[in-house]
């Protein structure tokens, strides 16, 4: 039996994707019936769709569905996650890693859904800055936590392949809430993250 992909998209959606990669195609001066272009249309259109999933997916639901509550009051830190974006000023990926950090007080969340929320906002068209801010603002107003942080390290193939072409440039951002506006807890945050403990 052959292999078969299924994948579920919005056709209406699809289709008007479609249509513009083909007119950008067109536009550049390709020949869009050639072997190598018949599909693209249709591909980049679904990659699209994939890449900004985000606006249908609600994040403070996806933290609602694994609550608990627990008298655990230390931080709990999931550091390295990956994260993928489209940057909103030239649409060209950014990608990087996003380190989390809560506070509990009286509800934990289940771990795998702090890397979904990064995704849910990454997979919009972004700035680093507001991504940061976002993913800090869900967790503490979901879980209402003594304290968030949130540190983002981020490389932007909008300043490495076109513009100033920088190629090993990474980009920082963190925001606090809490008790992580504390010297000390931030600091153990930081160097938790610094550190190689696996």
């Amino acid at each position: 039996m052959a292999y078969k992909k299924s994948d579920h998209y919005d056709e209406q959606l699809k289709e008007q994707y479609h249509e513009a990669f083909h007119k950008i195609l067109d536009g550049i001066g390709e020949d869009t019936s050639r072997e190598g272009l018949v599909k693209t249309p249709d591909r980049a259109a679904k990659s699209m769709m994939f890449l900004t999933q985000g606006y249908q997916q609600d994040a403070a639901a996806i933290l609602r569905s694994a609550m608990f509550k627990e008298d655990y009051s230390e931080m709990v830190l999931v550091k390295d996650i990956e994260l993928y974006s489209l940057c909103e000023h030239h649409m060209l990926p950014f990608f990087g890693k996003a380190h989390i950090a809560y506070i509990p007080n009286g509800y934990i969340v289940g771990l795998s859904k702090i890397p979904r929320i990064v995704d849910v906002y990454a997979r919009r068209l972004q700035v680093q800055e507001r991504l940061t801010i976002e993913v800090r603002d869900i967790i503490q107003e979901t879980l209402h936590p003594l304290g968030v942080a949130v540190v983002i390290e981020a490389q932007h193939l909008c300043m490495m392949m076109r513009g100033v072409q920088k190629q090993n440039s990474v980009t920082t951002t963190s925001a606090f809430t809490g008790e992580f506006r504390n010297e000390e807890t931030r600091s153990e945050f930081l160097r938790l993250i610094s550190s190689k403990l696996h």
